[in-house]
């Protein structure tokens, strides 16, 4: 058997009814939910259930949701002594990846994602910036549009998600350009998305600096799983790569499909995608088919990735 990775979502993941399953039939998931309330000082385990949608989608809500729903379920996964031989996550990703490799405390990062949320929101005045997805155009070329776009704006290449797909992020107008210019180079979809703020771009540098101030106050540990970090694609694994790799990624973009190609070089075969939703199983298979996706965000998706596990071992 090959190497196996957990990859952790990021935002758009969410939804209202996430972690209910793990929640009301393991143990291991009520303490991660009933220590992710105490450490907010709200219940952020009823948003995750109930919602409603609106204020689930406010990236200082979703954030935390997020977190600890992928916590949850990753407590559940160590339970059953499948193990990780490396991590990563995408975006705030990053931060369950570092919960799960022992760099963090699961309490300081729900309580750190819950301000980086914030500070992101509040980096821009609302309509200013934008982002958009640009599906069916090769990433060199879509840097190339957005330089095109500028105008003495600000627009760039936020996540570089798979070759098939690659989303923007800048000033609302510059965006909106580039989004024209895609579709004229024979783009399959460029669209605008509905998100609160121009997330990994230079635009975020207000939001870098208030976060950097709070990742100086808390302990970061040396990683116990190696972890493949979004700004570089490569394997941290000292306390201190993994807090300046926190600070960068708020305005560097995540190089994600780079970082899933790091995985495979090294090994691994076998990708479990924790937390809520299946959006990183559909990138692995747009950068590589050849590789096993398998999730856990519900009974029935543990049931299964443990079936395909244990096979895989016993072959």
């Amino acid at each position: 058997m090959g190497k196996t990775a957990f990859l952790f979502p990021g935002q758009a993941s969410q939804y209202p009814g996430m972690g209910r399953e793990l929640l009301e039939k393991f143990e291991a998931a009520q303490r991660v939910f009933e220590q992710a309330d105490r450490a907010l000082g709200f219940s952020i385990t009823q948003l995750c259930l109930e919602g409603p949608e609106d204020e689930l989608k406010q990236t200082a809500n979703t954030q935390p949701a997020i977190l600890t729903v992928s916590v949850a379920a990753l407590r559940v996964l160590e339970e059953r002594t499948v193990r990780a031989d490396y991590v990563a996550g995408h975006s705030l990703g990053e931060y369950s990846a570092l919960v799960a490799a022992g760099a963090l405390e699961f309490a300081d990062a729900v309580q750190l994602v819950r301000k980086r949320g914030q500070y992101m929101q509040e980096a821009v005045p609302p309509g200013v910036g934008a982002m958009a997805a640009i599906l069916g155009l090769a990433p060199a070329l879509v840097e190339e549009i957005c330089r095109k776009a500028a105008d003495g704006q600000v627009v760039a290449p936020a996540n570089l998600n798979s070759p098939e797909q690659t989303v923007i992020s800048g000033h609302a107008e510059a965006v909106k350009r580039a989004v024209e210019l895609a579709s004229q180079s024979g783009a399959k979809r460029a669209v605008i998305l509905p998100v609160s703020a121009p997330f990994h771009c230079e635009l975020m540098l207000p939001a870098q600096k208030r976060l950097e101030a709070e990742l100086e106050q808390i302990p970061f540990h040396d990683l116990r799983i190696p972890l493949v970090c979004n700004v570089d694609a490569d394997v941290i694994q000292s306390a201190e790569e993994a807090r300046r790799a926190l600070v960068r990624q708020v305005s560097l973009p995540v190089r994600w499909e780079e970082s899933v190609r790091e995985l495979i070089a090294r090994g691994v075969d076998t990708f479990i995608e924790v937390g809520p939703g299946r959006v990183l199983s559909g990138l692995l298979r747009q950068i590589d088919r050849s590789v096993q996706s398998l999730n856990v965000e519900d009974e029935a998706s543990l049931t299964t990735t443990l079936a395909k596990v244990r096979a895989a071992r016993a072959s």
